[in-house]
């Protein structure tokens, strides 16, 4: 992998990730960008606890562009996007229109590559690592900034989910705090180490499903099951079999075999609901261990908790969507449609050829 920092034209950092070694990035932004103002806040809320960001400046993004338009793809003569090169393999930058800004964290933006109608699951293995590679490094850069906590890697896909860009991209959030979805992990795991003496909670989880139907796959050095608690329709945690805080923790095997197993699975989602279905709208979400802020979790280091990734989607059936109605959205109580096993039963069936 070669990575290539440059800026933007309003400031922002752009780093290319390339497949060789030889690849030249010395392209301009020519765009006439002033540079870019945000209005982002963190607020507490002091009967939740939890942190909301105000970020109006957002309202102004590109929304839903037409193809030949996209802000994501390579330019082209004068066809200007943010990307100033004519083509590339994987890309990460700054984001124009950040939800955590400044002392408020960083919002990086990660092109998976420049075909505008693929999907991550359309990606050879090849392609596929380099994007894991590229999360790792981000992992790392943006843990050794002052203002962040806690690194957060997704996708989102479909219009369904609320996509505003139809390139294949994901997002990377780099927060000043822990997350709640975190913390509450992080006090499972404390109260679990408490009850057994020291055994590690997600140890315990892990080697339960192992053993279970909700197995959807599995290989040397990683697993993909249906949580026995699943919260939505469709559902998967795929865990490396050893233990790591973060991708950094990543042995080279792991990563070797992660590519073939996460494109398995994201293919399978895609079958789902049939082959005469549109793709399937789904959320992939790494969970990371925070880098700061573990006093308050007693008991507690990094090493004890799990990177793992959790992918789902908010389609139910055919046609119909999970929605968070007032159970879901007014008491946190989610109300699962699909029971967990046939959910994995499912995801089984559908193997891709």
């Amino acid at each position: 992998m070669k990575k290539t920092s440059t800026r933007l034209a309003d400031g922002r950092e752009l780093i290319y990730y390339d497949l060789k070694d030889d690849s030249l990035r010395d392209a301009v932004d020519r765009r006439p960008l002033d540079r870019t103002v945000t209005t982002s806040e963190v607020r507490r809320d002091p009967l939740l606890g939890d942190s909301v960001a105000i970020a109006s400046h957002r309202q102004g993004r590109t929304y839903h562009p037409p193809a030949d338009e996209c802000p994501l793809c390579p330019s082209q003569g004068d066809r200007l996007s943010e990307i100033p090169d004519s083509s590339y393999d994987v890309v990460v930058f700054e984001n124009r229109f950040p939800s955590l800004a400044g002392d408020s964290g960083r919002c990086e933006v990660v092109c998976f590559t420049s075909d505008h109608n693929a999907s991550f699951a359309d990606l050879t293995e090849e392609q596929a690592r380099l994007v894991l590679d590229a999360w790792t490094d981000r992992t790392s850069e943006l843990s050794h900034l002052p203002s962040v906590e806690q690194v957060f890697c997704f996708e989102n896909r479909g219009a369904e989910i609320g996509v505003t860009l139809g390139h294949p991209h994901g997002q990377i959030y780099a927060y000043p705090f822990t997350t709640p979805r975190t913390a509450l992990m992080l006090r499972s795991v404390a109260a679990h180490k408490d009850a057994t003496g020291g055994d590690n909670l997600f140890d315990a989880v892990l080697e339960r499903e192992l053993g279970d139907e909700r197995v959807v796959l599995e290989g040397e050095h990683w697993v993909a099951f249906v949580p026995y608690a699943a919260h939505w329709p469709y559902e998967v945690h795929l865990y490396p079999k050893r233990r790591v805080p973060d991708l950094l923790g990543l042995d080279e095997a792991a990563r070797t075999e992660f590519p073939k197993v996460y494109l398995e699975l994201l293919r399978r989602f895609d079958r789902i609901f049939g082959e005469n279905e549109p793709p399937t709208p789904y959320i992939s979400a790494w969970h990371q261990a925070p880098f700061g802020g573990l006093e308050e979790f007693e008991g507690v280091n990094r090493d004890d908790f799990a990177l793992h990734l959790e992918l789902f989607t908010i389609r139910r059936t055919s046609g119909k969507l999970k929605f968070l109605a007032g159970s879901e959205s007014g008491m946190n109580v989610f109300i699962n449609d699909v029971p967990p096993e046939r959910a994995a039963e499912r995801l089984r069936e559908v193997a891709s050829s």
